[in-house]
């Protein structure tokens, strides 16, 4: 499957974050939440693959059922609520993983805190996980924006963010840190939290997670109401997620890495976000949705397409660069 799939193009490779990437299309968090599969996961043809969201401690999420698929609307809704074993444990399936190297594929890991810690000692949550993965990451990523841990996404907040960032930033000093919002945010907010990262050495920002939004579907009211709380994630949450994206490359320019999640399904939409700013794009649903060979798919599009407008790699129109 590697030989066929992998990612081979030079067209195709990014570099960011001080990281090489063989393509710039990555599995978001959320998929494999243990680290069981990274290696599995990058013979796709995912450039890197993003494991989490991990807690400090084990914890069993939310009581079943907890995925749910709107098929009419190419969606899903999940409250998972952050189902993991723990950082000691994704950190050894990590290391057996990658067999004490960095490579061949780039592997990012998502933290995030317990649900039984009190919101007053959340900082300590994401600082334990860090630490605690920093050795196996190429980056690390800090989620507050998954709505499905009660009161996470208050954390979003600037005044709340700040410390919790500046904590994270000095105990992970080398390696690549980014912050993970919401595309429930107002503008305002997001150019709140773009400043922010920016003041507290954060090296990008991955927009977006899911909304809990319900508006314009197309799947019945009776399923949207039986299917109750939870995260929707896919083409309906597509369209905000690209004007967050948009918002955040036009505050920050090339300052931050920018990861375009949300609504990702195809070469057209990944170019977007390219084109948007994003120098990483990730799928998810797509994925779900697509099938297996979703991420080669989406990669050699992306490849046929900066040849065709005139680009040597996909790289170079980030920001809608003007081809030379």
């Amino acid at each position: 499957v590697r030989r066929a799939l992998a990612p081979r193009d030079p067209a195709l490779e990014v570099r960011a974050l001080g990281l090489t990437f063989p393509s710039p299309v990555g599995l978001a968090a959320g998929f494999d939440k243990d680290a069981a599969g990274v290696r599995q996961l990058a013979a796709l043809g995912f450039g890197f693959v993003e494991v989490g969201t991990v807690t400090p401690q084990p914890q069993p999420g939310n009581p079943k059922p907890r995925l749910f698929r709107l098929e009419r609307d190419r969606a899903l809704v999940n409250r998972l609520g952050f189902n993991n074993r723990g950082a000691d444990a994704a950190r050894r399936r990590l290391e057996r993983a990658r067999g004490g190297t960095r490579g061949p594929f780039v592997v990012g890991v998502n933290v995030g805190r317990n649900k039984s810690t009190p919101d007053e000692r959340a900082a300590d949550d994401y600082v334990a996980a860090a630490t605690r993965l920093a050795p196996v990451a190429d980056y690390l990523v800090v989620n507050v924006s998954s709505p499905n841990t009660p009161g996470l996404r208050d954390l979003q907040a600037a005044e709340r963010l700040r410390p919790l960032l500046e904590r994270v930033r000095a105990a992970v000093p080398g390696t690549p840190l980014l912050v993970k919002i919401a595309p429930d945010l107002a503008d305002e907010e997001v150019d709140a939290l773009a400043d922010l990262a920016l003041a507290c050495g954060i090296d990008g920002i991955v927009a977006t997670n899911t909304s809990v939004e319900r508006a314009n579907l197309a799947t019945p009211a009776a399923k949207i109401h039986a299917i109750g709380a939870g995260g929707l994630s896919g083409r309906p949450i597509a369209e905000r997620s690209l004007h967050i994206l948009a918002r955040l490359r036009a505050r920050v320019g090339d300052r931050l890495v920018l990861v375009a999640a949300g609504g990702v399904e195809d070469a057209d939409a990944a170019w977007a976000r390219i084109e948007a700013g994003a120098t990483l794009v990730q799928l998810y649903t797509g994925f779900v949705y697509g099938g297996p060979g979703t991420p080669a798919r989406v990669a050699r599009g992306l490849a046929a397409k900066a040849r065709a407008r005139g680009y040597s790699r996909v790289q170079d129109a980030v920001g809608g660069r003007a081809a030379p």
